[in-house]
């Protein structure tokens, strides 16, 4: 924000910590189980494989773009709007605000899953005391960021340390731990299905846990300088892809897939329960906590964040644009953290998991990562930076061509069930967006966006007529 004084703004430390804290948060403590659950040691590995080419692809993608449009400064949604218009830049921003808020919901009920533990109150995450703590956390979380951006990153700091470090005795003890037949039995995962179909159930887990990446781009408009930006991301993607890959893989070599798959959610306290006894799941349902402090408040930032820029550019209600004295987005805040409170309720009736929302929530950010990886490959052939620079044009087709498959991919890897689901909520978006065009006098649609609208709709009135049918 131009109006925001450039004390109040985040530095390197601080966008670091934002990207590290929102992908390290429930994903790392549930990943040996939700990885290994349909899949054995080559798919996973392959999965890992792909999933490190891929996210590296669109890293690069989001550093060259923030690097060649220093004046997009809301990332995703404005890569999206600058390269193929208002309402493809509308559904970025609004997959990208539907897969932060839900993915929030998710981090409520795996952090009372984990609280569980300690007060069988509140079961897996879903119980109405789960879902009474989850409230008052939200809004605890809501009051904390309105008094200012740069006190709750303050707070992601602390809780981003705080995190790594159970993460760090569980690596230590899984090494201890480590059996080399529990990899290389059963490695192909013969009983599973075929490795491509293991491959296609473990993608959106993988994906899910890098889902943060971009966060630094996202607050690229808060930093104090401009190159703190892909230093963060770099950083970021370098540090959690070695963690990640880690926990997956000496998970796996110190329990056996077929127990691994089966463990409750999260699965890193119960592998440390198995190995040293009740104190390793103490430790690490204490740091998943921890983590989901911190991972549950850096995205309440960014989910507040992206509405608001596309308020202010009249491509959501203006409603989102409002802010407080402290300069917080809080019109976008409350409507934000009112959504989380209506799911969380939903979440009590229908008994929702923490896997499901990861699912969903994964899925409504597909599109925002494709389209940012688009705009660079249209950016190769129309704009003057590769005149002057032509020495960057090959590395830089390479990462926009390699975002490009890797979001095609997970679009398929989906499924068709998900893509109709997240319909749903992309077609809400569709009337959101006629209501605010509408309302600024403007024209609604372009002949293409028209188009995809249409698409939209239909795909949502299929998927609940679906639905209705197996109720």
């Amino acid at each position: 924000m131009s109006d925001q004084p450039n004390e109040s703004k985040l530095g390197l430390w601080s966008l670091v910590c934002l990207v590290v804290g929102s992908m390290i948060g429930a994903g790392a403590f549930a990943l040996p189980q939700n990885i290994a659950e349909k899949a054995q040691t080559a798919a996973i590995l392959l999965a890992w494989i792909i999933t490190g080419i891929g996210i590296t692809g669109l890293v690069f993608v989001f550093t060259q773009l923030n690097k060649i449009k220093p004046e997009l400064q809301s990332g995703i949604y404005s890569y999206a709007r600058a390269g193929f218009g208002d309402f493809i830049g509308f559904n970025s921003a609004w997959g990208y605000w539907l897969s932060a808020w839900i993915g929030n919901v998710s981090y409520a009920v795996l952090m009372f899953s984990a609280l569980g533990f300690f007060f069988p109150q509140f079961g897996h995450g879903n119980t109405i005391y789960a879902i009474i703590g989850a409230s008052l956390f939200l809004w605890s979380v809501h009051a904390l960021i309105l008094k200012g951006i740069k006190e709750a990153a303050l707070v992601n700091i602390l809780t981003t340390i705080a995190k790594i470090v159970p993460i760090i005795v569980f690596l230590v003890l899984c090494i201890a731990a480590f059996h080399l037949k529990n990899l290389t039995f059963n490695f192909w995962g013969e009983g599973l299905g075929s490795l491509f179909s293991q491959l296609k159930s473990t993608m959106l887990v993988t994906l899910w846990v890098f889902i943060g990446i971009e966060g630094a781009v996202v607050l690229s408009s808060r930093a104090k300088e401009r190159s703190y930006v892909a230093k963060a991301t770099v950083i970021g993607l370098v540090g959690t892809l070695s963690i990640y890959f880690l926990i997956s893989i000496l998970s796996l070599a110190a329990i056996p897939q077929d127990q691994l798959a089966h463990m409750q959610d999260p699965s890193m306290a119960y592998i440390l329960q198995t190995l040293v006894g009740r104190w390793g799941a103490v430790l690490i349902n204490m740091g998943l906590v921890i983590s989901l402090i911190g991972a549950w408040l850096g995205w309440t930032l960014l989910c507040a964040e992206l509405p608001y820029i596309a308020a202010k550019d009249n491509i959501m209600p203006k409603v989102f644009a409002k802010t407080n004295k402290n300069h917080s987005p809080s019109g976008s805040l409350w409507i934000t953290n009112g959504l989380i409170q209506l799911f969380l309720i939903v979440v009590l009736f229908s008994q929702g998991t923490y896997l499901v929302l990861l699912k969903l929530a994964t899925s409504c950010i597909l599109l925002p990562y494709f389209f940012s990886a688009l705009y660079a490959i249209k950016l190769l052939f129309q704009d003057n930076y590769y005149q002057q620079n032509p020495h960057k044009k090959l590395p830089n087709a390479l990462a926009a061509f390699v975002g490009v498959l890797y979001g095609a991919l997970l679009i398929f890897a989906a499924g068709l069930k998900l893509l109709l689901l997240s319909s749903i909520l992309y077609a809400a978006g569709v009337l959101c967006y006629v209501w605010t065009k509408k309302s600024a006098g403007e024209k609604v649609f372009q002949p293409f966006e028209a188009l995809l609208a249409c698409i939209i709709l239909v795909s949502a009135v299929v998927a609940l007529a679906l639905m209705l049918k197996f109720l």
